[in-house]
């Protein structure tokens, strides 16, 4: 980051320096100047013209002049930043770690756009299992946003740093987002148990009112069940050490920097296990209930299509699921940093980012959605 402000000092303070009004390192003063110390030959011998007083045209001569000059000016003042920026994103490879995880970041909220538009567009795709996913695709892109571009930022930042009431920021939005996430998952079980196990009643049961309610209410609750306990660790006092061995701010690693009491990391990870139990336990009930019925279907082709519907939910549900139990659900147990790290990227960005892909490939209803809203001036008969 010196390197860089260096460049940027010397950009801004040009004329203090060369005439030695600004005190600067002998180093860097022999250095600027000689990068500094005259346009190129080719710019030497043009001059700007000097039209008559009061002619309104310039010579094509006086633009090329004036033109060269200016480009020459912005390559002397910002090719040097640029190519120290880099030099230094290369010096700790933070550059090949940012690169991807930017790739995988534009893909997830692209992606999730789609799904999100695609449904909302295709009246044929307007009921309760495919309202849910586009709600499911809405979350997701926000949940991402409150962590990866602060890994971004870090990554191409020398000083990595976050103030506290960003932190508690940061883990009240990506926590409220996943509970919010959590219970949406657990109601799209619910209504695959309706679907396949009372087929005649589930229109009457998932009306589209319900539907909303139960939509707007996973959200609210999400936001809501976490505001006390943020409130509560805003209350803490903070001292000693100041740095998160996480990828994020999360409430295990903030708590240890709290000047009191660690036992209170217990009680968090009993309330958060008892959360992440519960919603297990009702979506494992429910597709273990579907899993039977459907094998009762006596067509194959009855049951190929039961199973093909809930199999994109229950990939969901297992990755989302399962790398949260692996992070939340070890209580006492410790794990090496980078394990640490693998498991949260675990859940706050591989996660997130196959989501798009499984809800896209596994549905055929919703490839051809998508083919509509990215392609509409297809042929009807032309399929994926």
């Amino acid at each position: 980051m010196a390197r860089i402000s260096n460049y940027v000092f010397e950009a801004t303070r040009l004329e203090e320096i060369t005439q030695g009004k600004y005190p600067v390192e002998k180093s860097s003063q022999e250095g600027f100047r000689n990068r500094h110390n005259g346009p190129p030959d080719e710019l030497k011998g043009l001059q700007p013209h000097k039209s008559g007083k009061g002619s309104p045209f310039i010579s094509a001569g006086a633009k090329r002049s004036n033109s060269l000059y200016f480009i020459w000016g912005v390559s002397c003042v910002f090719l040097p930043i640029t190519i120290k920026a880099i030099e230094i994103m290369f010096e700790d490879g933070s550059l090949l770690l940012f690169i991807p995880l930017f790739i995988i970041y534009t893909f997830i909220v692209v992606g999730n756009l789609t799904i999100f538009f695609a449904v909302r567009m295709d009246t044929h795709l307007h009921n309760p299992m495919y309202n849910f996913i586009s709600i499911f695709s809405f979350l997701e892109i926000w949940y991402t946003t409150a962590t990866i571009p602060k890994m971004l930022s870090n990554l191409i930042s020398e000083k990595k740093t976050i103030s506290i009431t960003g932190c508690l920021l940061q883990m009240y939005f990506f926590h409220s987002l996943g509970n919010s996430e959590g219970i949406l998952l657990t109601t799209m079980a619910i209504d695959r148990y309706v679907a396949i196990c009372n087929p005649l009643r589930y229109p009457t049961i998932m009306t589209p009112q319900l539907c909303a309610q139960l939509s707007a209410g996973s959200c609210i609750f999400g936001f809501l069940v976490l505001l006390p306990e943020i409130a509560w660790i805003s209350t803490l006092p903070f001292c000693g050490p100041n740095q998160i061995h996480q990828i994020f701010c999360d409430f295990e690693p903030v708590l240890h920097l709290a000047c009191t009491d660690t036992s209170v990391i217990l009680i968090e990870d009993v309330i958060h296990a008892v959360a992440i139990i519960f919603s297990v336990l009702i979506i494992a009930l429910s597709y273990i209930r579907i899993i039977t019925v459907i094998l009762r279907i006596p067509s194959a082709e009855g049951r190929q299509k039961a199973f093909s519907t809930c199999a994109s939910h229950l990939g969901v549900f297992l990755m989302f699921y399962g790398s949260v139990s692996l992070m939340y659900l070890r209580f006492a147990a410790t794990f090496p940093p980078i394990l640490d790290t693998v498991i949260a990227l675990m859940f706050a960005v591989l996660a997130p980012l196959f989501n798009p892909i499984i809800y896209s490939l596994r549905n055929k209803d919703m490839k051809i959605a998508i083919k509509k809203l990215l392609c509409p001036g297809l042929p009807g008969w032309l399929s994926w």
